[in-house]
């Protein structure tokens, strides 16, 4: 999992909470004391429930499932857009529109509209009114911003990651109710109960949101690359099946407790091992039928090879 160190919490400043006069009690469990009316975040209870929540990610993208990032406050928009694109998930940086995910059909449609517009302007847009042209432009624009970042997600998530637990509750909510588990990053003022992998920290700093995002996608990393790795081995423990399988055949055939030894002669069309015990009275008239086949071919095919010799004359005089 990526590398989490309390040196690089501080430096980035996760520990600053709110104003002491802005907190919820239900975060006191990790709050290590307050300083200048501002709240400081016990930073090892911070790494331990950042290491939690990584590890659940990188199991998610491990699985093959998809993280939906979110993150709409102005400082989180641009981190959020850069690191799920760079992770390959999807994300919702601009609004979060209700029904997100418990209607998501609507959603869909509306993101059809927005692929639709753009198959227009490719094709007629020359071709319409400007100011037609002004409207439909107005109204992809605002689909882009909106729904641009979940415009391939076909179907609900696997997860959620939310910067700022407390703005974007109704994305909790609506991922609670679907039963999408949710990473949060929780400042001193949210309700950590309403995630089930909550991050206590910092949810306004620049910094803190970089960092703790960072490791998020890095965790999406590591889930592909186990996934990768996975797959790579299930391939080879196939291989390794299929050649046992093969090899047991001779095994199976030499493995015979009555019979006699029938000599095979190997032939370019046919290659069967030289010698093979076969138990006779398990074989039934079928199976010695396709037998006695197999031989009288091979019969024939070493008759064919086999050269005629002649007989040299004998000379008269010669030794007796």
């Amino acid at each position: 999992m990526p590398v989490i160190s309390i040196k690089q919490l501080l430096e980035s400043g996760v520990h600053f909470g709110h104003q002491t006069k802005r907190w919820n009690p239900k975060m006191e469990k990790f709050i290590y004391g307050k300083r200048n009316g501002i709240y400081i975040i016990d930073l090892q209870k911070t790494v331990k429930k950042l290491k939690e929540a990584c590890d659940f990610i990188r199991s998610v993208s491990e699985a093959g499932g998809a993280v939906l990032f979110v993150g709409t406050k102005s400082q989180a928009q641009e981190i959020i857009t850069e690191e799920a694109k760079r992770a390959g998930m999807h994300y919702i940086s601009f609004r979060w529109l209700g029904g997100m995910l418990t209607n998501f059909k609507t959603i869909k449609k509306s993101i059809k509209r927005l692929e639709d517009i753009e198959k227009m302007k490719v094709e007629v847009f020359d071709k319409l009114p400007r100011h037609e042209v002004m409207q439909l432009e107005k109204e992809m624009g605002k689909l882009n911003k909106v729904l641009g970042g979940i415009r391939h997600m076909d179907k609900l998530p696997a997860a959620l990651f939310v910067i700022d637990t407390k703005k974007e509750h109704t994305a909790i909510l609506e991922a609670t109710k679907l039963e999408i588990p949710v990473v949060g990053v929780a400042d001193t003022n949210a309700d950590p109960d309403e995630v089930e992998y909550v991050i206590p920290g910092n949810d306004d700093a620049i910094r803190s949101i970089k960092l703790i995002t960072n490791l998020i996608a890095e965790s999406v990393f590591e889930g592909k690359k186990g996934k990768t790795e996975t797959a790579m081995i299930d391939e080879k423990k196939d291989t390794i099946a299929e050649v046992e399988t093969i090899e047991e055949i001779p095994a199976a055939l030499e493995d015979s407790t009555v019979g006699d030894q029938i000599k095979i002669v190997e032939s370019e069309a046919i290659t069967i091992p030289e010698t093979v015990d076969v138990e006779v009275e398990g074989l039934t008239a079928e199976i010695d039928e396709e037998l006695e086949k197999v031989i009288s071919k091979l019969e024939e095919v070493d008759a064919e090879k086999k050269p005629v010799m002649k007989k040299k004359p004998v000379k008269e005089g010669g030794p007796k």
